[in-house]
């Protein structure tokens, strides 16, 4: 089985294409159907898994097409979104004919240059795909083609305030549309800020694997407050959080390079490579010789 690590960004492969617009300030891409990957970008991402380092957002106008976000396929259909963050692993799918969309991809730089704060992009009520009725989808089929001309099709150059008002027109129809079926919640801009700072504390030390008692004292938070965070804002502990996130981690490194289970548990920050199959088993349901067995089928 050949197991290779993929490229680490989105928005660094795309610099210098069209679609893109970057500068001091501001990094943003779209795709659509008249402007696609080039094909031999196509070759190149297809079956290569990556952990994205900018927001990834595709509607799909027409069609049909599945893909693979945290290892897990995600089916989006006629009218429905898709948004991925940073961080997430994500392997995009092969080529689908006859599919209409439009993506756009943006980094944290760019959204924290808008007025407000979007909270489904934190993804509190765990589910990343969103469903418009009628007048909310023909608006957002509009903010994109907006974008994409503004992004692809004029020659000019556009100010970089208009794109960050459409930017905003289309993120605050997102959020409102996520919102919309659920159960309401109370998540405030701090707490939503505080959470933001935990997810990039995971990531910025996951291998270290500091203690949750560390980690709230980083945030400046008591351990119960640190806990009612992480609960109200993803639904699990933040201990269960950052195993998840070390497990999810595990299992691409697993897929897609040639570490052995011994080097693999070193590599996260285990000191004991049998703590660490039993922990794999615990979260995946699998052990790693079963789980690397499902993977060459």
């Amino acid at each position: 089985m050949a197991r290779k690590e993929g490229k680490p960004t989105d928005m660094q492969e795309t610099n210098g294409k069209s679609g893109n617009l970057q500068n001091d300030k501001l990094s943003i891409k779209i795709n659509s159907n008249d402007n696609p990957y080039h094909s031999s970008d196509i070759q190149q991402k297809r079956l290569q898994p990556r952990r994205l380092t900018s927001y990834f957002i595709v509607l799909i106008d027409s069609g049909s097409i599945t893909y693979k976000l945290d290892l897990q396929d995600i089916t989006v259909t006629d009218g429905q979104l898709l948004f991925a963050m940073p961080n997430q692993i994500f392997a995009p799918p092969a080529k689908t004919d006859n599919l209409k969309y439009f993506k756009v991809l943006f980094d944290e730089n760019t959204l924290a240059l808008l007025p407000q704060q979007f909270p489904f992009l934190v993804n509190p009520l765990k589910s990343q795909t969103i469903i418009f009725d009628d007048a909310a989808r023909k608006r957002v089929r509009k903010v994109f083609e907006i974008l994409n001309q503004i992004l692809h099709l004029d020659k000019h150059p556009t100010d970089t305030e208009i794109t960050l008002a459409y930017l905003n027109s289309l993120l605050s129809e997102l959020n409102s549309a996520y919102f919309k079926t659920k159960e309401p919640i109370n998540i405030l801009n701090t707490n939503l800020s505080k959470f933001i700072e935990f997810k990039l504390v995971v990531e910025t030390h996951l291998t270290e694997q500091p203690s949750i008692n560390t980690i709230a004292k980083k945030l400046d938070l008591t351990t119960n407050g640190l806990y009612r965070l992480v609960k109200e804002c993803s639904g699990t502990s933040p201990k269960e959080f950052f195993t998840n996130r070390l497990m999810m981690e595990a299992q691409r490194k697993l897929r897609y390079s040639n570490l052995s289970v011994k080097e693999l548990a070193y590599e996260l920050g285990f000191n004991d490579p049998d703590y660490f199959s039993r922990l794999f088993k615990k979260s995946t349901g699998k052990n790693v010789s079963d789980f690397l067995q499902s993977q060459d089928l």
